[in-house]
Formats: structure tokens, C-alpha cells, sequence
């Protein structure tokens, strides 16, 4: 059955301008490095049994393994927020670099979904305050499904421009993980802040979106959970915990999802796995990407991991996976490209898409582009 042709138009993103190298827990909690093992991180993150015991099958585990002597578990760099900015400043950078890439003014935006981890309000989110501040006249609405609300929120957007609600949605994520979690825990050794901003369209015939399977992650509710605390002034404040069977959890569910929502995405374009030219996931750990690529048969030169630069972006991550291989030509038009984002008590999920001439917003702050980047929180 054919479809009207509709996909990603522009793709930006926005980080943080502060970068916090694994130096900065060695300097100011050299004593969480020492009792790392005992932490958080490795009740999420670890191995029971012995290596020889691990089989060949167990995917998860067995691309963990290298990873397991560095108590930073691969990650290296993460952009954190300065005091005083906000996950909407991230944010609407983001998507005012989409729209700018297109020259599209914020009028013609007729619906925003916005997925943020997390808003700056308890209650509601982001949507209505990013809304204003870009000057948008059309409606916009919170989505939220964790790690995999990208495509979510994309899949979202196409069924509605193609229904005929919508002419143009702009879509935009955020991920502010260190306003979440306890420094002082090693939980954020991986994690980092982000955001995302893409503008769905119709495109020309035969590109855009072909086939999008998401299931739910029931499998790993508890993986994670949220904590009410009191920071040092005694106001509220919630903290993000790992759970004690976060990594079973991981390595009973984590392979078998991906392998579901990818072979039910590509069936439905009505291509192969041999098709895709390249794979985009989101990449929460340092091995997140070579998990995927084992399970589906993909070759390492066809896919792209930026956990060492980013840490977990949450539903950015994608994104800027994304952003980055196309800034980088690894991905050009015409091209098939698989995207897979599996989140923890949310959903995983995957869309094939053909890529087309897509828009890219300025080359965010990197390690790549020193100039950009400031080293404050080092």
C-alpha cells in the first residue's frame, strides 16, 4: 500500500556549553571511584556470574564485558547544564536552528510535540512555555515515552500529516539528566544533558518514513525509579535511582525488543536488513550500539555511537546520533536508513526511513569544535 511521502525536513541540536570530563569525579569524588563497584552504576550495569559462564547468545553481557574494568563504564565526556539555564534553552536553540534550516517561521509550525526529560514544571511540561517563547500560533502538546519518544513523537507527526490535520510539526526533545541525578551517585557517570529539534513535512515521492513497529517495555518497569528527596536548602527535589535488577532486566528484554520492532518495521517498508545503509540507536552505554548491530547483522562501518562524546541523552540521543552521520556524509539522500531506540518502562521502537534532502541546523558545540565548547565544570 502506498503512502504519502512524508519525513524529516530539518534536523538540529542543541547542548550544553559546559563539559564534564571524567576528571571532575576524580578531583572532587575520587572516593565514589573507589567504591564504584558498590554503587549504583554497576547494580544497573554489571555481571554476576563469572565470564566464562556468560553464553555466546547473551548479546548484552557479552558486549558489556570490556567495559566492566573502567568504572565510568566507556563514557568520557557528558554536556551538563550551567547554573542557571534550563532544559527550554536547550531546547529552543534546537529548534529554532530546525526551523532557520529551512527558512520556515515559527507561523507555519502548525503543531509542536515536545518530549522532555524532564520539563521544568512537575506539571505540565515544556510544550506551552517553548511554544511562546518561539512565537508558534499553532498547537502544541507534550509526548512522552522515555528514551524512545523520538520516534514516538515521529511516527506521531507523519500519521497526522498524513491524515490531513497538519502541513508541518515540528518535533523536539530534551534530556536534563543532571538536574535528576545525585552527582555524588555514579548513576552519573553516564548520563548527560541534550536536545533535539526536527521538523516532519510531506517530501518527494518515495522518501520519508516506510515502516515503524513500537512495542511496549513493561518487562523492565523498575529498572529506574524516581525518588522524592530534599536537596541542601531542604526544598523537594527528585532523584533518579537505579534499581537492583536494572541489568537482568536489560539482558532479558533488550535483544529479543530490537529484534521484534526491527523486523516488523523493515517487513512493513518491504525491504530487507541487507537493504539499510545505515543504522541509527540511541546509544545510552558505550556498548548500546554494538548490541544492536550484533543482534540485526549490521556492520560497525554502518552504524555511528557517540556515548563517549554525549553520554545518555535519553531521547536525544538518537538524534544526535542521527545529526552527527548526516553532518558527517555517512548518510545521504536516497539512502535506507533504520532507526532503534529501545527505553526502560516506556517503549522500543524502530522506523525505516529514505532519506532525503534534509536540512541541518549549525554544527553544535563538540569536542570536535573546540571553539564551541567551554570546559567549565571540568
Amino acid at each position: 500500500m502506498s503512502h504519502q511521502p512524508v519525513g524529516i525536513r530539518s534536523l538540529a541540536v542543541s547542548f550544553p556549553r559546559t563539559v564534564r570530563t571524567n576528571d571532575y569525579w576524580r578531583q572532587n569524588h575520587p572516593e565514589l571511584i573507589a567504591q564504584a563497584e558498590q554503587k549504583s552504576l554497576s547494580k544497573a550495569f554489571s555481571i554476576v556470574e563469572s565470564n566464562s559462564n556468560i553464553p555466546s547468545d547473551d548479546l548484552w553481557s557479552q558486549e558489556m564485558i570490556p567495559y566492566l574494568s573502567d568504572p565510568f563504564r566507556g563514557t568520557v565526556e557528558r554536556r551538563v547544564l550551567a547554573p542557571g539555564e534550563s532544559s527550554l534553552d536547550i531546547e529552543y536553540q534546537a529548534a529554532k536552528e530546525a526551523l532557520d534550516a529551512i527558512k520556515l517561521d515559527p507561523e507555519e509550525i502548525d503543531l509542536m510535540l515536545v518530549a522532555s526529560m524532564f520539563p521544568e514544571e512537575i506539571a505540565p511540561g515544556n510544550a506551552s512555555f517553548l511554544s511562546g517563547r518561539l512565537g508558534l500560533r499553532g498547537a502544541a502538546w507534550n509526548i512522552e515515552s522515555t528514551c524512545t519518544s523520538a520516534i514516538v513523537a515521529f511516527q506521531t507527526a507523519c500519521a497526522l500529516i498524513r491524515a490531513g490535520e497538519y502541513r508541518h510539526v515540528l518535533v523536539v526533545t530534551s534530556t536534563t539528566f543532571s538536574r535528576f541525578v545525585d552527582e555524588s551517585d555514579t548513576l552519573s557517570f553516564l548520563t548527560g544533558d541534550g536536545a533535539g529539534a526536527f521538523v516532519v513535512s510531506s517530501l518527494e515521492t518515495n522518501q520519508g518514513i516506510l515502516g515503524t513497529k513500537i512495542i511496549h517495555t513493561a518487562e523492565t518497569c523498575g529498572a529506574f525509579f524516581n525518588e522524592l528527596t530534599t536537596d541542601t536548602k531542604g526544598n523537594p527535589r527528585m532523584v533518579i535511582r537505579a534499581g537492583e535488577s536494572a541489568n537482568k532486566m536489560f539482558r532479558n528484554t533488550f535483544v529479543e525488543s530490537c529484534r521484534i520492532c526491527c523486523d516488523a518495521a523493515l517487513k512493513a517498508a518491504g525491504i530487507t536488513i541487507k537493504q539499510i545503509d545505515f543504522l541509527i540507536s540511541n546509544t545510552n552505554t558505550a556498548w548500546y550500539s554494538d548490541v544492536y548491530r550484533q543482534a540485526l547483522g549490521i556492520e560497525k562501518e554502518r552504524t555511528i555511537n557517540l556515548n563517549s562524546q554525549y553520554a545518555n541523552i535519553g531521547s536525544t540521543s538518537p538524534i544526535a546520533n542521527l545529526y552527527h552521520a548526516a553532518q558527517k556524509g555517512k548518510i545521504r539522500e536516497n539512502d535506507l536508513v533504520l532507526i532503534y531506540t529501545f527505553g526502560a518502562t516506556g517503549t522500543a521502537g524502530a522506523t525505516v526511513m529514505r532519506w532525503g534532502d534534509v536540512a541541518l541546523g549549525s554544527t553544535p558545540a563538540t569536542a570536535e569544535n573546540p571553539t564551541k565548547a567551554m570546559a567549565g565544570a571540568l
